[in-house]
This record gives structure tokens, sequence and C-alpha cells, in this order.
């Protein structure tokens, strides 16, 4: 797909991986709609970009963005949902498990209600993360539902075929998603990486540069592309 003159909608487009790829397609010339809960978190987006409120988790409301919205070619959803639980599963408070599966129903809920308005050559990006596929300690919410999220896209492939769908699943990426600042932030990544190949934290963009390759090719579709820094490997 050559982007240049598509229009874009990009859930969780104001900040870290959404942002930079909502940038990314513009610079390659698309028209991009940025949507998250609070899209001032964008500042000022850049060229191409414009910014409009919504929650994947309102199905009310997002179907009525997304048919004002429609038609377009490239959908693409990076936004959390809510809440993330941490830590070994028999601890676990159940209601924060269950409410880790949000980014799976606003994914869900982005999917089935935005199809529709897609060309029939058109795209699909969701995100989820590297705990999907390995047994880090802690991980089991994120984990979860991150492999639910990439066996929903492999199913779903067929299904709106000749439209496309697929996954993009980065690893330990630096990100505003985390809150630390500081020596302590600098401290936090070290510690995380240092037993990856790569031994420093992604950066948005290169997540962004997998998203947007699964946007291009269109030979692609209800797979998962890894962004990782090799963490799978340890």
């Amino acid at each position: 797909m050559d982007v240049s003159g598509k229009k874009a909608v990009v859930f969780g487009g104001t900040s870290g991986i959404g942002l930079a790829t909502a940038r990314q397609l513009a610079e390659l010339g698309a028209e991009v709609i940025a949507i998250s809960r609070d899209p001032s978190k964008a500042g000022a987006p850049g060229p191409g970009i414009s910014l409009r409120q919504g929650d994947v988790r309102d199905r009310e409301g997002l179907t009525a963005t997304l048919a004002a919205l429609a038609p377009y070619d490239i959908l693409i959803s990076a936004a959390t949902g809510g809440e993330r639980a941490f830590g070994p599963f028999l601890e676990m408070d159940l209601d924060g498990y269950q409410a880790s599966f949000d980014k799976l129903w606003g994914y869900a809920n982005v999917v089935r209600l935005g199809a529709g308005h897609l060309s029939d050559n058109g795209a699909i990006v969701l995100v989820s993360g590297y705990p999907a596929r390995s047994t880090e300690v802690g991980m089991i919410a994120l984990g979860s539902v991150g492999a639910a999220v990439e066996a929903f896209a492999r199913y779903v492939a067929r299904e709106i075929a000749p439209r496309r769908i697929n996954v993009v699943s980065p690893g330990f990426i630096d990100t505003p998603l985390f809150a630390l600042q500081g020596a302590e932030r600098a401290e936090m990544i070290a510690e995380s990486t240092a037993g990856q190949p790569i031994a420093r934290a992604g950066t948005a963009d290169e997540v962004a540069q997998a998203i947007v390759f699964a946007v291009h090719n269109d030979f692609v579709t209800g797979t998962t592309i890894d962004v990782e820094g090799g963490v799978l490997l340890t």
C-alpha cells in the first residue's frame, strides 16, 4: 500500500507508540486522525495529523466516531484500554486481572465496529507485547491479554480478507507509559534490558516502523511482527 493520500485512523495515537506511528504515516503523506481519551497528551502532533477524543471501550461513541470518519484505508489501535495488573497470579487481585483485558475488548470493538468502513485493500494493525510468548514471572496478565490479541488477529484475518490484519509485538520500550524519571528511570531500564541480546530499551519510532511495514506490505496478514531486542531468546 502506498499510504500517500490515504486516510489513517490511529487509536491511542496521541502518545508513545501510537503518536510515533501517526507521525510516520503523516510524513509519508497520509491523512491521520489520532484518537485517545486525552488528545492533549499529543501537544502539537505535527502536520497531517488531527486530534479527536474517544474511548475504545465506549461502543456507542466508537460507532459514531468511526461512521463519521468513514471511509478510511488504515485502522490502527495502540490503545492500552485501561489499567494493567502485575505480579504473581496466586497473589493477584482478580478484578485487576479481569480489568487488564480491557485492552482486548477495546481492540475487539475497534475491529468489529471499524472493519466495515475500511477500503477493500485496507489494513488493520494492533499492538500486543512480548509477554504474550514469554514466561516471565509477574507478567501473567500482560501475557494472557497479549496472547489473546495475537490469536484474535489470526482468526479474524480469514474473515475480513482481502482486508488485512496484523499485530506488532514490542519488547521493553521507553515510552511515557513509565512514570519514573531521571536516574530511577535509567536504572529501571538498564535492569530490565540487561539480559537481552540488544541490551537497551527500544524506541517508539522503532515499533512504529514495524507498524508502518505491516500497513505497506500487501502480502502480510494474520501474523505477529516482533520488535523486542531479542528478549524472547532469553
